[in-house]
């Protein structure tokens, strides 16, 4: 099949050459939209995603100046499953930095109590929390208003100078940093904990005090009035300190700006 593809390739080298480079370019965007945040939400229909896709490496082709590809590209379907490989990779890496907001999202909504609140999500066709789903939405806001989406194809264009289309090995220790991947991946937590952190400390120390008015007072059945007490208190909270929350996820998001 390789040595088909070849001969057909002699017959127009400069079409061929772009036609190729063009695949390659395509690939890699196939495996960047699957994992990397926004184009990779069920709301964003493969119908639309895949032409999508297409036309930005119909405009990405030209710069990248694709006449070195005939001339080292030893094999073309590795070239390929190497593209895809590397563009999975870079989207894996983006999508971490907005993986943090959710996590913060799901320790608010599990010490609110508000587990079982839940909706049918038409875009995944699962249940999702409503807390979770609205403060993932606002993070996406904030991602796509600060800029995010160039940043991210700006990642993508800087992914061909470190791998480019036509190599046939990839660089792990360029491609992807493991210091960088380790900040990426602790920041998880760290900033999931930052974002929950004034709802943990209040409902701490609602707990705190049902606990002392159980001890004082154990005719008074705290049990069902944490249950009340937590999501008013959570809510108003969560109103108090939404435009503080804001500037934390827009700071988290400009610090990964520069990313690649």
């Amino acid at each position: 099949m390789g040595d088909i593809i070849a001969e057909i390739m002699k017959m127009f080298p400069t079409i061929n050459t772009y036609i190729m480079a063009g695949a390659l370019v395509f690939a890699r965007l196939i495996g960047f939209f699957r994992f990397c945040p926004i184009f990779n939400r069920k709301d964003f229909p493969a119908l639309v995603k895949v032409p999508f896709a297409l036309i930005v490496a119909i405009f990405m082709v030209p710069l990248l100046s694709p006449e070195k590809v005939m001339a080292e590209c030893d094999s073309f379907l590795l070239s390929i499953v190497l593209n895809v490989a590397v563009g999975a990779m870079i989207g894996y890496m983006a999508q971490l930095i907005t993986i943090a907001i959710d996590c913060g999202a799901e320790m608010i909504n599990m010490q609110m109590g508000l587990s079982s609140a839940t909706a049918l999500d038409p875009t995944t066709s699962a249940q999702v929390s409503i807390l979770t789903k609205i403060i993932s939405l606002m993070g996406i806001l904030i991602f796509i208003n600060l800029g995010g989406v160039y940043w991210l194809f700006k990642a993508l264009l800087r992914s061909f100078e470190v791998f480019p289309m036509y190599a046939s090995h990839v660089p792990l220790a360029q491609l992807v940093k493991m210091d960088l991947l380790i900040k990426m991946s602790s920041n998880t937590l760290y900033m999931g904990l930052q974002i929950a952190s004034p709802i943990l400390l209040a409902t701490l120390g609602q707990d705190i005090i049902l606990g002392v008015i159980s001890r004082t007072a154990p005719q008074v059945n705290v049990f069902q009035l944490s249950f009340l007490f937590k999501p008013v208190l959570g809510a108003a909270i969560m109103i108090w300190i939404l435009p503080m929350l804001m500037n934390i996820i827009e700071e988290y998001f400009i610090s990964f700006a520069n990313i690649i």
